[in-house]
């Protein structure tokens, strides 16, 4: 039989914390604290509903993040 293999997770980190950083601060930070995938995407932007561990998404606004979650 196979092994079971390792999943990623998500990091200990709060998404909220992210809202009103510039978006290259917020993706620095994301990364350095170990999320595997960060995104940012325009208000409206059309994504799959997909949910991927380890991924960050943040919807930057003018160069802001106005929202950010897991997934």
């Amino acid at each position: 039989m196979a092994d079971v293999p390792t999943l990623p997770e998500n990091p200990q980190d709060d998404p909220e914390a992210y809202v009103g950083l510039g978006r290259q601060d917020a993706e620095e930070r994301a990364r350095s604290r170990g999320w595997t995938t960060v995104r940012s995407l325009a208000p409206g932007t059309v994504i799959t509903m997909e949910f991927l561990a380890g991924r960050l998404n943040f919807e930057v606004k003018d160069g802001t993040v106005h929202r950010c979650w897991p997934g």
